[in-house]
């Protein structure tokens, strides 16, 4: 069964989840839309920096993110002028690499919702004299819910999922950096191969559960639309 140990890490994975998933939304979403309405030669490169997390090794990201929050790092030299210290290691800065880290699972899937919306309903609501801030929260958005519930979805199943980034940004520490992925790891470690088949087959059923729930979405979402 589960020890205090874990619980306190899936505890720790679900905050990190919950926090990641809203500023990814919050993150992505003028992100997403500046990418599917955008004429600008800059789109292709910058969506190819949003996506590069998809294809590069967590490691490597992970490795940079920690040079970077670290005490002769860019960011890490403003927190230290700001009095907040380093953010390496500490539950702050896993929670600014996941956001790095899952940030296309949040952009693509916003900005698919954006781009299939087209131009129409937004020029319709301009002929009716509509703003284009109230014409975007009152058409754009919901629109493109499909979308955001999708990226909401996979954002927060990719952050309670990953290792690399988290390993290597955060370390193992009990009750500050250590998630269920990084627990999973500390009993293979130590041998405790029954705590952690506990945590993975966990880990296994949610994903699965997330998998179908995203199947059904995107054939409910396929059958309303005409």
């Amino acid at each position: 069964m589960l020890d205090p140990a874990a619980l306190e890490a899936i505890t720790l994975t679900l905050q990190l989840a919950s926090l990641t998933t809203l500023l990814l939304l919050l993150v992505a979403t003028p992100i997403a839309w500046w990418l599917a309405r955008s004429p600008s030669w800059w789109r292709g490169p910058v969506g190819a920096l949003v996506t590069l997390p998809l294809v590069l090794p967590p490691t490597v990201l992970g490795f940079y993110l920690l040079v970077a929050l670290g005490p002769q790092g860019p960011i890490g030299q403003l927190t230290q002028a700001l009095g907040w210290g380093t953010l390496s290691f500490t539950f702050t800065g896993l929670l600014l690499g996941s956001v790095i880290y899952s940030l296309p699972f949040a952009v693509q899937p916003i900005q698919h919702a954006f781009e299939a919306m087209g131009q129409r309903p937004m020029e319709v609501a301009a002929t009716l004299r509509a703003k284009p801030l109230d014409a975007f929260f009152s058409v754009a958005l919901p629109l493109a819910r499909p979308g955001f519930i999708t990226a909401a979805i996979l954002s927060f199943a990719h952050t309670v999922g990953e290792f690399g980034v988290v390993l290597m940004i955060g370390g193992n520490i009990p009750g500050k950096t250590r998630v269920v992925s990084t627990q999973i790891y500390g009993h293979v470690e130590a041998m405790e191969y029954a705590q952690a088949h506990w945590l993975a087959g966990g880990m296994l059923v949610f994903s699965f559960v997330v998998l179908l729930g995203l199947n059904l979405l995107n054939r409910k979402t396929a059958r309303v639309m005409p």
